[in-house]
């Protein structure tokens, strides 16, 4: 697999190894500008497949990462997240069975979840190429998904079968908050009855070639 791929998908590696599986962040934010942030590797529409794979040592020439790799990549990257200042109660979970993986933890300010994925790419369990600057917000009077660089020219070198992988892998991203929503600068983010939700729902594939867009900056009431 090229290097691309690895540094593109976030913690678990036999994602790679099939083109079916969704990644999914979550942030709640309260109005003090504290709260909780999530990300979801779920992988179990392929679990058929990947139970299989798990028991090979190589795909296509390809190493298939056991158990105990994934679990001390999750734990280290854990340890990283709480000794990340601002960041608190980090919880992680991994269900082999449906292959899920999930960390959560709670922040004193968005810009914290920053600076722990930062410290994830120093110590690197995220690849260079992740972005890690994605949140940044006034309190009380605005919140911003920061633009993040294209992947489109690292895709267009792939081989066909590297491609292959982003056909049916989707991405999900929630915010939340307790303050009603006055405005946002992206419509592909869906607003909720309520006013304060937006969710943005797409293929990766879309993101890379630039056929959606990531950033918004939200204005509250």
């Amino acid at each position: 697999m090229k290097t691309f791929l690895k540094q593109f998908i976030l913690l678990l590696p036999l994602l790679l190894l099939t083109s079916c599986f969704d990644i999914i962040d979550k942030v709640n934010v309260k109005a003090d500008g504290t709260g909780e942030y999530t990300v979801i590797l779920n992988a179990s529409k392929s679990k058929t497949r990947l139970a299989s794979i798990s028991k090979m040592e190589k795909v296509n020439g390809k190493k298939v990462p056991k158990k105990p790799e994934i679990e001390s990549k999750i734990n280290e990257a854990a340890r990283i997240f709480k000794a990340t200042p601002g960041i608190s109660n980090v919880k992680t979970s991994v269900d082999f069975d449906n292959y899920i993986i999930k960390l959560s933890c709670s922040f004193k300010k968005i810009e914290n979840i920053n600076a722990g994925l930062e410290q994830l790419k120093a110590k690197n369990i995220l690849g260079k190429m992740i972005p890690t600057q994605i949140y940044s917000q006034s309190i009380g009077k605005s919140f911003t998904r920061n633009k993040i660089n294209t992947f489109k020219a690292n895709y267009d070198k792939m081989s066909k079968a590297d491609k292959e992988v982003f056909n049916n892998a989707k991405y999900t991203s929630i915010l939340q908050f307790e303050n009603t929503i006055k405005s946002q600068t992206n419509s592909s983010y869906l607003l909720s009855p309520n006013k304060k939700a937006v969710k943005l729902e797409a293929n990766v594939l879309d993101f890379i070639l630039q056929k959606k867009q990531i950033q918004n900056n939200i204005l509250f009431q």
